[in-house]
């Protein structure tokens, strides 16, 4: 048991906590950007039934979906120096981080992986084909009418994501990153404050938590502002009702209606 509650020591304990912040943040973004880089790749063999791959891309998200983030980083950091050593690759020397940020990427990419897949499969494919009849090419109606309609829909997933990654970098100190986790607790050790500590610590989780909820927040309604009511601007909008299939079939046989 530690020495009793004092709560002026959540407060000393904040500055010290928050000094180890953007290592914590670094986590999160280096995870986030290859894990969506890692989801992407793996999503596509299943949307175009890539055969082999296919099979491969589904092990890889079963896997790093139904094990917890903490065996997998043992995994990660003790199992492939060993594997690698097979072939002559040393990695003994690189830094710990590395394997923190290469697990959580992998992890992150069998989610994110899942939330593509399901956002492509949701758009409707009437308005691919229609793109086809205006003239657009496979990239072309991707890019300019599938991927924007699927990155609205998958964004509140993604904030999700983001947020359970941030929550979850807590475990990097397990393999003996300083992060916030590890920092919290060398103090309640130092002090014996255990309980000023880790709440000191559940505070700055929750603000930062709290100002990236709001960030992802603006930046979904920025991503279906043309879906919110009453909202006009200056460019161009369909009439309600007037799909891109219409749009195409009239332009095809006349004017739309």
């Amino acid at each position: 048991m530690g020495l009793p509650f004092d709560i002026s020591y959540v407060f000393s304990f904040m500055p010290k906590l928050a000094s180890t912040l953007l290592l914590t943040l670094g986590i999160v973004a280096g995870s986030l950007l290859s894990g969506l880089l890692l989801g992407l790749i793996a999503a596509l063999p299943r949307l175009y039934r890539v055969p082999v791959l296919q099979q491969v891309s589904i092990a890889y998200a079963s896997f790093f979906r139904g094990t917890p983030i903490l065996i997998q980083l043992f995994l990660i950091y003790y199992g492939l120096p060993e594997l690698l050593k097979t072939v002559h690759i040393d990695v003994t020397r690189t830094p710990v981080l590395v394997f923190v940020i290469l697990t959580y990427g992998l992890h992150t990419g069998a989610f994110v992986s899942e939330t593509i897949r399901g956002a492509i499969m949701a758009v409707d494919r009437g308005q691919v084909e229609a793109a086809y009849a205006l003239g657009m090419t496979g990239p072309q109606a991707f890019l300019r009418i599938a991927a924007p309609q699927a990155l609205a829909i998958a964004v509140p997933v993604l904030a999700n994501q983001t947020l359970a990654l941030l929550k979850e970098t807590s475990l990097a100190f397990t393999l003996g990153v300083m992060e916030m986790s590890g920092k919290a607790q060398s103090l309640a050790r130092i002090t014996q404050h255990f309980l000023e500590a880790y709440l000191a610590l559940a505070l700055i989780y929750l603000a930062v938590a709290f100002i990236l909820e709001k960030l992802l927040l603006a930046a979904e309604r920025r991503l279906l502002r043309h879906e919110l009511p009453g909202e006009a601007s200056g460019r161009f909008r369909l009439r309600r009702g007037l799909t891109l299939r219409k749009l195409a079939s009239g332009l095809q046989g006349g004017s739309p209606s």
